[in-house]
């Protein structure tokens, strides 16, 4: 598997986040549950795509810039077909990496109620449990959570 930096346009990375977008909409029963604006090529600091080893997308996962100090996790996905097949950890290791070549010092992320999944993941590579930040704030949806990287 490889984790390649790509463009926010690149279609791999559009075909993940349409999947993901579904997957979010069966879980929550709607297509509106971001409580904030979705991130866009020019809100994004930088996009990964996972890459099986013969060319298959597998998985996304993108930066935003917080400040100086801080980013968010966005897009984290990766397709029912290669979960448990390590490419979480991949993704979220390097945008780990990226982060703290940016200079930051904490990632922050937001989740949800109806993601257990996830929160374990995040969880299990600590991650811990913050209060609500920014457009999440008062959502009854979303769970936050934060590590510091550098």
């Amino acid at each position: 598997m490889i984790v390649r930096a790509v463009h926010w346009d690149d279609r791999a990375g559009v075909e993940l986040r349409a999947a993901q977008r579904l997957e979010i909409a069966e879980r929550y029963g709607t297509d509106e549950s971001e409580p904030g604006p979705a991130p866009t090529a020019d809100d994004m600091t930088a996009f990964f795509v996972a890459f099986t080893d013969d060319g298959m997308p597998a998985g996304c996962g993108g930066l935003r810039r917080l400040d100086e100090a801080e980013g968010e996790i966005k897009r984290m996905f990766v397709s029912r077909a290669h979960r448990g097949t390590g490419v979480s950890t991949a993704l979220l290791g390097r945008l780990e990496e990226s982060a703290r070549e940016l200079g930051w010092k904490r990632l922050v992320l937001e989740t949800g109620t109806e993601q257990p999944d996830a929160v374990r993941f995040y969880q299990r590579e600590g991650y811990t449990p913050i209060p609500n930040f920014g457009y999440y704030a008062d959502s009854n949806d979303s769970l936050c959570f934060a590590k510091h990287v550098a």
